[in-house]
């Protein structure tokens, strides 16, 4: 199992819920969400209008990608409360699946993971006992 939460990302007036799997060995230097060509399309940002095109360095080697800094706000759409929204940079990826949040994300969304195996997960201000479980993947 992996942790994946509801958001809804907007940019500009378009807004869109996705799910999205949090993936802590994303490090960025800033609030990254990365999206695939889909979802981009939805929310207006492709093909890429002034984007950076970048070289992210992954585990299968290296990827092109298309960075807009500060292009967006996201929040974690919980069944019962919601995450403060939060300004990102939005990577566009053309081989990625799924959404993904970067370690920087995870940490302005105030996440705590209680079991990546298990899926489990709160917010860093809800006690302990509080617990999450992932959505599935969709």
């Amino acid at each position: 199992m992996a942790v994946r939460l509801r958001l809804r990302v907007s940019v500009g007036s378009r807004s869109r819920e996705v799910i999205a799997l949090l993936n802590s060995g994303y490090e960025a230097p800033s609030p990254h969400l990365l999206i695939p060509l889909e979802d981009a399309g939805e929310l207006g940002l492709w093909p890429p209008r002034g984007a950076h095109e970048i070289e992210l360095e992954t585990a299968g080697g290296p990827l092109r990608a298309w960075l807009y800094p500060r292009a967006g706000r996201a929040m974690i759409l919980a069944e019962d409360t919601e995450s403060r929204e939060v300004e990102v940079d939005i990577v566009v990826s053309p081989i990625a699946d799924e959404p993904l949040i970067s370690d920087m994300l995870a940490e302005e969304f105030g996440l705590a993971v209680e079991s990546f195996g298990r899926g489990l997960w709160r917010f860093s201000w809800e006690p302990k006992e509080k617990v999450r479980f992932s959505l599935k993947r969709v």
